[in-house]
């Protein structure tokens, strides 16, 4: 027996960091990681004709980095700490602060394209 899929698309942020479909709000946008899944399993929304693509990517790559040097620094200059802390805390931190927020812009990026109708070679007068 399948459920039916209550039709109220959720806030952006909600959707954004919690993984919902930005038709029906039901949680499965997500099939791994960053990995989106073929499609919606309560309401059937084709996941797969959003061109969300790798543009989340380097903006994300630029502002971890940043985040992750003025840590580094910060922790330097206060603390001293042995060599082998930042090796093992910084690439941990940044692998973290990468999947994370890919998850969420990719789901954001999905999430506006829905709500605007966005599609690709379609320009408005």
């Amino acid at each position: 027996m399948v459920r039916r899929a209550r039709l109220m698309a959720p806030p952006p942020l909600a959707a954004a960091f919690k993984g919902l479909c930005p038709r029906c709000g039901a949680r499965g946008l997500f099939d791994g990681p960053i990995r989106f899944a073929p499609k919606c399993r309560a309401c059937g929304l084709d996941f797969t004709a959003f061109n969300v693509g790798d543009g989340p990517a380097a903006f994300l790559t630029l502002i971890v980095g940043a985040v992750v040097v003025i840590g580094a620094v910060t922790l330097e200059l206060a603390a001293s700490p042995p060599f082998w802390v930042h090796i093992l805390l910084w690439p941990a931190i940044a692998l973290a602060l990468v999947v994370g927020g890919l998850r969420v812009s990719k789901a954001a990026l999905l999430q506006s394209e829905y709500r605007n109708a966005a599609r690709e070679g379609r320009i408005e007068d």
